[in-house]
């Protein structure tokens, strides 16, 4: 159940009228300038495969305004409290990645974004120019399931999407098999573009807890989390609560506008069930934190309270946070270092802070940390945000 989804213009109304409602906190000026979110950072510091053991990563904890420690990521429980409730984003990545031919031979290239109706993908294709609707598209099984017959596998382009620049892809299954079966044959799991020299097995591009899958990509702050080391935050009395969004083409859209007020997310689809609701309510009473994992975990979770309470959310948000937003639901993130330009980076400058979260940037470079999907992690706990200045 929960509330109707608001579509893009009356999601932006009702921002705007919350704004009224709920001062933002203090932001300059410089903040909404798209120049303001670039860094330098050397190529070597871009992780290409994950640690082993997962929870052996690097951790940046920021423990106020002005003060931070190095730590290693399974030294999480001794950061938060009994009480404190954890969110994760338990969806799972397809394997979304698919190489085919067109009937001439030519070769194509295909990510998968989100489902738009039966047998219907919105797309992202290369090369994208020369699909015109009408196109047929021949794909190639995956080279590792052996040498088991395939049945024949099309796809027909039926549209183009302004919104994204990729195509809407109808699908010609072979047989009566399930779309989700066929992926697993044909399909890989799509790494990220900046992801080149990888050794990386598709397991490790899952959290431990992925369930639906659905994503375009890994919600990588869960990429840390071992079982034994939930089991630890549990045995502390520190709860878990999930929350699902699949990653699609909003979360990894750049900002391409001067002026980041004026850049509008892709939406994305969002559940937040009643039983996350009843666990940070609960969490609340007993004056525990709420910890969100991720920023996909954070969209979700601010989605879902955006009339200033959070209730049972399940549609599609556009949700764009950046300096000046007002929190509603999170009061501490565990989080990835993020790409320059990206709507990730201001998400997390609207927690901490823009200028302090680029010297920090600067600081893990120099301690050579590892940054981007299978990079090393950061721990805003909640006694470091803005608001608490």
């Amino acid at each position: 159940m929960g509330r109707v989804p608001q579509n893009p213009v009356t999601h932006s109304r009702l921002l705007l009228e919350l704004s009224v409602m709920f001062p933002p906190s203090p932001s300059s000026s410089s903040d909404f300038s798209i120049d303001a979110y670039d860094y330098e950072l050397p190529e070597e510091r871009i992780a290409q495969n994950p640690v082993e053991p997962r929870d052996s990563a690097r951790l940046l904890v920021l423990e106020s305004p002005t003060t931070h420690s190095h730590q290693i990521f399974r030294d999480l429980p001794a950061f938060l409290k009994p009480g404190d409730l954890l969110v994760l984003n338990d969806t799972r990545v397809l394997p979304a990645r698919l190489y085919g031919q067109k009937p001439s031979g030519a070769a194509v290239e295909v990510l998968l974004l989100e489902e738009v109706g039966n047998r219907r993908w919105l797309a992202l294709v290369k090369p994208g120019k020369r699909l015109k609707p009408g196109a047929e598209i021949i794909f190639l099984p995956n080279s590792q399931v052996g040498n088991r017959q395939m049945g024949e596998f099309r796809a027909r382009v039926v549209a183009s999407d302004d919104d994204t620049g990729g195509r809407v892809l109808e699908f010609q299954l072979p047989t009566s098999e399930n779309f989700s079966d066929v992926l697993e044959r044909y399909g890989h799991v799509p790494l990220p573009p900046y992801v080149t020299q990888s050794q990386a097995d598709p397991r490790q591009y899952q959290t431990v807890y992925a369930r639906e899958a659905r994503s375009a990509a890994a919600p990588t702050a869960g990429l840390h989390f071992t079982e034994a080391l939930l089991e630890q935050l549990a045995d502390r009395g520190i709860d878990r609560a999930f929350v699902t969004l699949h990653v699609g083409v909003g979360t990894f859209r750049p900002v391409e506008v001067s002026d980041i007020t004026q850049h509008t997310m892709h939406e994305e689809w969002v559940s937040v069930p009643e039983a996350t609701v009843a666990a940070i309510r609960e969490t609340r009473q007993r004056g525990g934190r709420v910890i969100a994992v991720g920023t996909t975990a954070v969209r979700s979770l601010e989605s879902a309270a955006l009339d200033g309470s959070i209730e049972p959310f399940c549609g599609k948000t556009d949700l764009f946070i950046y300096p000046g937003y007002h929190w509603r639901v999170i009061d501490g993130l565990i989080t990835n270092f993020h790409l320059p330009k990206s709507s990730l980076l201001m998400l997390v400058s609207a927690l901490v802070g823009r200028k302090r979260l680029l010297q920090l940037y600067q600081e893990a470079i120099l301690n050579e940390y590892r940054f981007f999907s299978f990079g090393d992690a950061m721990l805003v706990l909640p006694t470091a945000k803005v608001e608490d200045l």
